[in-house]
């Protein structure tokens, strides 16, 4: 779930969280757009680095897509550390480089609050995107210290691990009742939208207090606003993702009002409530922090259901085995508990985030230099066999298992407690009601590189 880095990042970033940052939207448009804005600052930041190998990957093409991990493999052996002149970004793929990147807070997710814009050779701002543009400055997946330490430690406040087990009786049900109603619908049905994908929004909207009758407004408001995440969009898919964002923030400003005047037991009663140290998030950030958490927290959770479910069908014996947990131990047993950490490792659900370089650093001989964009590809490193035990191998026992799929340090997944509950739970249930389900062959589409998910996944009963 909200692997909280989501599908972008700031000013369009991952995203998830990437989520996510995948892509910073510093270019509203293609690369050959792209490529008329320059300065004397980012020649230097868009050029290769001395001693650094160059090589494309190819992260738009659907066979990589498909199946990206023969590739990841040579490229860890043989080029782990690359530039990639397309993209104008530095790609790394070795778990331990990644860990450390991910550590150096000589790196960030945001840029603005060291170089500006004309320093960046950075178009002005687009006004087609204001809504977007302003959420994403508000929300502490894009920011650093110290506004991301002051935004976040005032969400834990809120969003508290006591918060997110309550959840765990209210997600039992919302899965059985999604699961009658697919199987209402015959023998098969799609596992996407038919379970994955509402799930999290249902959840979501639990937690933050959204009426039932409205909660069909949630899905469609993210759907369009996680597409500027993505490496590559289009002139509509921006226009459509500012709508989304400008109705989705009046609608949760109106909510917290509403919470203000009559606090429920709900995240954005406790939201409008929290503080510390006199301070309290403005209307501005607790807007954009709810959109966050819906956008944020169904990438990973839908992409990892659906991923597992297909592991699964390629791995019979691990559906054996968690069927059989699943018909006599509860969805909290430490079976459950290593086979989601290791689905989430085994089929990253958001493969890749960026970081930007925040000052000049040496790193294992490459110069990268102050506002330079970094590709981290948590695919790669979760597969990586220095760091783990036949990594090709799903083993359902692994223990212990440091994925990077939640990211590390400043960023690590806030959301990561409730991403597991709502997959241990799922999968549970889904395991202990159809215990021979089966995965039909069909053809597999998947959503993109940066939020990898599967369009559409038909399971039998």
């Amino acid at each position: 779930m909200f692997g909280m880095e989501l599908r972008g990042g700031q000013g369009a970033t991952c995203c998830p969280l990437r989520f996510v940052k995948h892509t910073f939207c510093k270019f509203r448009g293609n690369l050959e757009t792209a490529n008329h804005y320059t300065s004397s600052y980012t020649e230097q930041t868009v050029t290769k680095p001395s001693g650094v190998p160059e090589h494309h990957l190819p992260i738009n093409d659907s066979a990589f897509i498909a199946d990206p991990y023969s590739t990841l493999k040579r490229l860890r052996e043989t080029t782990p550390i690359y530039w990639d002149a397309t993209w104008k970004k530095l790609f790394v793929t070795r778990y331990d480089d990644i860990a450390a990147l991910l550590r150096d807070k000589r790196l960030g997710r945001s840029i603005f609050h060291v170089l500006s814009r004309d320093e960046l050779g950075f178009p002005p701002p687009d006004a087609r995107v204001a809504a977007f543009d302003h959420f994403q400055a508000n929300h502490i997946l894009d920011m650093e210290p110290p506004n991301h330490t002051r935004i976040r430690g005032l969400v834990q406040k809120a969003f508290t691990i006591s918060r997110v087990e309550g959840l765990r009786v209210r997600i039992e049900d919302i899965v059985q009742d999604l699961l009658e109603a697919a199987e209402a619908r015959g023998g098969a049905f799609d596992a996407v939208a038919d379970f994955a994908e509402p799930l999290p929004v249902l959840v979501i909207a639990e937690l933050l207090g959204v009426p039932a009758a409205d909660r069909h407004l949630l899905r469609p408001w993210s759907s369009a606003i996680v597409k500027l995440y993505e490496l590559g969009y289009s002139d509509a898919q921006a226009v459509a993702a500012n709508t989304a964002t400008e109705q989705f923030s009046a609608y949760i400003k109106s909510l917290a009002d509403q919470r203000r005047a009559e606090p429920r037991d709900d995240l954005i009663s406790a939201l409008v409530a929290v503080e510390e140290s006199d301070e309290r998030l403005s209307n501005d950030e607790l807007v954009a922090n709810c959109i966050l958490f819906l956008n944020a927290g169904h990438e990973a959770t839908v992409n990892g259901i659906t991923g597992a479910l297909l592991t699964m069908q390629r791995h019979p014996h691990v559906k054996m085995q968690l069927a059989s947990a699943a018909a006599s131990e509860a969805n909290n047993s430490s079976i459950f508990k290593t086979a989601i950490e290791e689905f989430l490792r085994f089929d990253t659900p958001l493969p890749m985030f960026e970081r930007w370089v925040l000052e000049d650093l040496e790193f294992r001989g490459c110069s990268l230099k102050k506002g330079m964009e970094v590709a981290l590809i948590y695919a790669s490193g979760n597969r990586d066999a220095n760091k783990f035990t036949s990594p090709d191998t799903f083993n359902i026992a692994r223990d212990p298992n440091p994925h990077l799929t939640f990211g590390l340090g400043t960023h690590y997944c806030i959301g990561a407690p409730l991403a597991r509950l709502e997959m241990s739970v799922a999968l549970h249930a889904f395991l202990k009601r159809y215990p021979n389900f089966e995965v039909p062959d069909q053809p597999l589409e998947y959503t993109g590189w940066v939020i990898r998910g599967l369009k559409r996944l038909e399971v039998k009963l």
